[in-house]
């Protein structure tokens, strides 16, 4: 049951992006013969949580008793401070690039607990060999292609973390009390 509804609650989510992304361009286009909305409800997270909960509240086959928008706002939070904090020492290869991560602190913590779950999708989404080690008190993240090296190397670790589609159906699965990988 939870499956249908988690699957019931994705469709509507697409939806609803391509709904408030027409949304926000209307909103803009009404001019003096209509109220002007912003488009953004405040901070990323804030609105990442806003748009979450008006999907749940949306969709009569949401289980509140499942539903962990506290789970949401952590791994927001765990976001931000990978963005903010983490220190990454980038070594480009030949064929793409080795990064090591340091698992210490906020950023670190963070760090600790995305990579090894992201380094499988992106391998998944890109074709790209991607391998999480931990070693020292630190993770060993290494992304290989033969023909996107530049690209990964460019991408570096921030944008390798940003890679892919599946951003936006993880924080509803959290959201909805599902396992996210």
């Amino acid at each position: 049951m939870k499956r249908i509804a988690g699957a019931a609650i994705l469709a509507l989510a697409a939806a609803g992006a391509g709904q408030s992304q027409e949304h926000g361009q209307h909103a803009h286009d009404h001019g003096a013969g209509g109220p002007v909305v912003p488009a953004e409800p405040g901070q990323g997270a804030f609105a990442a949580i806003a748009e979450i909960v008006e999907l749940l509240r949306q969709s009569p086959s949401t289980d509140w008793e499942a539903a962990d928008i506290g789970a949401l706002r952590a791994h927001l939070v765990d976001m931000d401070l990978l963005v903010s904090h983490a220190s990454v020492d980038e070594k480009p290869l030949e064929n793409g690039l080795r990064m090591l991560i340091g698992t210490s602190g906020k950023g670190g913590g963070a760090a600790s607990r995305m990579v090894p779950a992201h380094a499988p999708v992106l391998e998944a989404e890109s074709g790209w060999s991607s391998v999480v080690e931990a070693s020292g008190g630190q993770l060993i993240w290494t992304v290989l292609s033969e023909d996107n090296a530049a690209q990964i190397q460019a991408l570096g670790f921030f944008g390798l973390m940003a890679v892919g589609n599946h951003h936006r159906s993880h924080h509803l699965a959290i959201a909805t009390g599902q396992s996210p990988h």
